[in-house]
């Protein structure tokens, strides 16, 4: 004779299983079936309880939706080769949770895509998900964008108007002219959080020799996405911090350049901390990816904008722990895109996916 009595516990455990399978006489079964009994009345009243007090105290259920945040930095103008050989205790945290990986720039060589190795071309591919020869940007000046290719905060906004965005960032034209924020034929987004302009503020950021100030505006900008972030939580952010990329026009492949990009790292501690710190109080899953726009020359590290091996090879981290195999064969900067939406759970219109040159790499 066989007698099984179960009980499936969804608040306090959703493998918990209560079962005895006697086969013996009658006198043992009828021990065992108020053993059973008694037993599932008593996870019966352990459950009442615990929903009760959950309750009454706010905790919070464990079938509650959990709400996906992402935030993506850029770093400007690091190539791989640095960023592999400088001491970076923080980007090796974030990258021991989740993957580091190098990724390129450029677009297809020899090509209508082919994309100068430049900043603003490259920010316009990451937050386009296209190339050149579609967003329109191919330098840093004269910026003519076409808002015709989606970026990312309008995608937020247009298909899921609740999200809430910010953007951090040491070059303004980023947010007025990139993303085109406010303008109609940009779709008038409006970005939630912003903390940019420090540069033409020259009151409190002084012009200081070997543009110190941009690293001091640097410190700013990062301790204000930390701060925002822990406290407000949007669910999409841009974080751009620009120095390393002076101090490489400037000194090439140097101690000064090594340097600076230990600086770097230490900024992006402050905002991984503060993701930490959001994460830990709320129940959000969040994504950090960290990344660079261009590397620079061979000959020198002064220069960057061609197509060379050392001027395309860039790199990314991030903490997701959802990585294809597509993120450790040399991804794109195009396919940061569709990743965040990909985290983030925004739906691709079939017009905005039809146009995007890059997939995602998260699962």
């Amino acid at each position: 004779m066989t007698i099984r009595c179960s009980i499936l516990g969804d608040r306090l455990s959703r493998t918990t299983v209560i079962s005895w399978s006697p086969t013996t006489d009658g006198a043992s079964a009828s021990f065992y079936l108020v053993n059973c009994l008694v037993a599932l009345t008593l996870m019966i009243l352990n459950v009442t309880t615990a929903s009760a007090a959950g309750a009454g105290s706010g905790m919070t259920n464990n079938t509650a939706a959990v709400t996906n945040k992402a935030v993506f930095l850029i770093v400007d103008g690091i190539p791989a080769d640095v960023i592999e050989r400088v001491v970076t205790p923080n980007l090796d945290a974030i990258a021991k949770v989740g993957g580091y990986t190098r990724a390129e720039v450029g677009g297809p060589l020899n090509g209508p895509a082919e994309t100068p190795t430049v900043s603003a071309p490259g920010y316009m591919s990451l937050v386009t998900g296209t190339w050149a020869n579609k967003h329109n940007v191919y330098g840093n000046a004269g910026l003519t964008p076409n808002y015709d290719y989606w970026n990312l905060f309008r995608l937020a906004k247009s298909v899921e108007p609740p999200l809430q965005t910010g953007i951090f960032s040491t070059w303004t034209d980023n947010r007025t002219v990139l993303l085109g924020a406010g303008l109609a034929n940009a779709g008038s987004v409006t970005i939630d959080f912003v903390a940019d302009g420090f540069e033409t503020d020259a009151q409190l950021f002084p012009h200081a020799p070997q543009d110190r100030h941009i690293q001091a505006i640097d410190r700013h900008v990062a301790a204000e996405a930390a701060r925002v972030i822990e406290q407000a939580g949007p669910d999409l952010s841009w974080v751009y911090l620009q120095y390393t990329d002076d101090v490489g026009h400037a000194r090439g492949d140097s101690p000064e350049l090594d340097a600076a990009v230990e600086v770097m790292d230490e900024l992006v501690g402050t905002v991984w901390s503060a993701v930490q710190a959001r994460a830990a109080g709320h129940d959000e899953d969040w994504l950090i990816l960290i990344t660079t726009d261009h590397g620079r020359d061979v000959a020198t590290g002064r220069d960057h904008g061609g197509q060379s091996e050392r001027e395309r090879t860039t790199w990314m981290v991030t903490n997701s722990h959802r990585l294809s195999p597509r993120f450790y064969q040399r991804p794109a900067i195009v396919d940061i895109y569709p990743s965040l939406a990909r985290h983030l759970e925004i739906s691709l219109p079939a017009s905005v996916a039809a146009h995007l040159d890059g997939r995602s790499f998260i699962e």
